[in-house]
């Protein structure tokens, strides 16, 4: 009897753990069916190409049609060295090779303004410029009123020869997996307010925001994109976040203003600074994957709508979270 008992009872949790799934994998696809079905406009312009084929005396109808590639300061003799540069054609040439064509970037960028659409209405559609920028990687993504500039020049893959020299920390995100994350990131500062204190919870949950938009707006992209890690550096925080929660707590870091830790856990780096033996094996950005697991549980907990999560308060979100890290 017990052991009948005990199959009855099993078989009812496992049907409804089935039923839950099923339901929540409807809810979503349905969810996915209303995005999609939102209507955007995608136009991209190749500056890059535009450019790449130009000729000196094409100069001024250059400058007449992207003006804001051309600041007044610089005088033209500048730009036609530029025009004639070895070394900018074969950017140029390799940047080809790897987007001969726009058609997967704009399918992609259309996917995600509709995620953004969604769930911020007032959102536009932006014009999209390509461009190559010398290979000027902390200034990948441009933003500008309605204008979106894409530099395509740092996105040819990790290993490519033109970023011999650069850290691998950062080459290892200059590839075009990287580009959905990389414009994810630029429009979610537009819907989170700035920082009002500095403390270093607050520093953590702002990126944590950013990283949780990326988690509605990009629902296909892995998390080792969303937040610009490798396998190998996701699977050790995601093994350690415990271990790194009890470093912060223990030196009362939260609530510190101290602008040390913003170079040590915040900003990208090969490796994050808890002057510990364990230093060498962790990734940069620390805090802004604690940071991103405090707003997902606050967002489990509480199901406040994406728009209240942006202009809650830090405190709020941390205290309202009930975090607690993953042992």
């Amino acid at each position: 009897m017990l052991n009948s008992f005990k199959i009855k009872h099993f078989r009812y949790y496992l049907f409804l753990s089935i039923s839950l799934f099923l339901y929540s994998c409807n809810k979503e696809s349905k969810l996915e069916v209303d995005i999609l079905s939102i209507p955007v406009d995608i136009e991209i312009v190749r500056f890059d190409k535009i450019f790449g084929n130009s000729e000196v005396d094409d100069l001024q109808e250059l400058k007449s049609n992207f003006p804001f590639f051309f600041p007044k300061q610089y005088q033209d003799s500048i730009w036609e060295l530029k025009i004639n540069d070895t070394l900018t054609h074969q950017l140029y040439e390799e940047v080809i090779k790897k987007y001969p064509d726009e058609f997967k970037l704009s399918l992609e960028l259309e996917k995600l303004f509709k995620h953004i659409k969604y769930y911020f209405p007032a959102f536009k559609t932006p014009v999209i410029i390509t461009a190559n920028s010398d290979v000027d990687y902390k200034n990948r993504i441009f933003l500008s009123d309605q204008t979106l500039i894409i530099s395509l020049d740092n996105y040819l893959g990790s290993d490519h020869f033109f970023y011999q020299g650069i850290p691998e920390y950062i080459s290892e995100n200059l590839k075009e997996s990287q580009i959905l994350s990389d414009v994810a990131s630029v429009y979610s500062q537009l819907f989170i307010p700035k920082i009002k204190n500095k403390t270093f919870l607050s520093q953590m949950i702002f990126y944590g925001k950013i990283l949780y938009l990326k988690d509605i707006w990009l629902p296909k992209t892995s998390e080792e994109s969303k937040i610009g890690y490798s396998s190998e550096k996701l699977k050790w925080i995601q093994d350690n976040e415990n271990e790194i929660w009890r470093n912060f707590i223990e030196n009362e870091y939260l609530f510190s203003t101290d602008p040390k830790l913003i170079s040590r856990f915040i900003n990208p780096a090969p490796f994050s600074k808890f002057y510990l033996e364990i230093d060498n094996d962790s990734p940069g950005m620390v805090g802004r994957y604690i940071g991103w697991q405090i707003v997902r549980s606050f967002m489990e907990k509480r199901e406040s709508s994406i728009e209240k999560l942006m202009t809650l308060s830090e405190e709020e979100i941390f205290y309202k979270s009930k975090y607690k890290p993953k042992k």
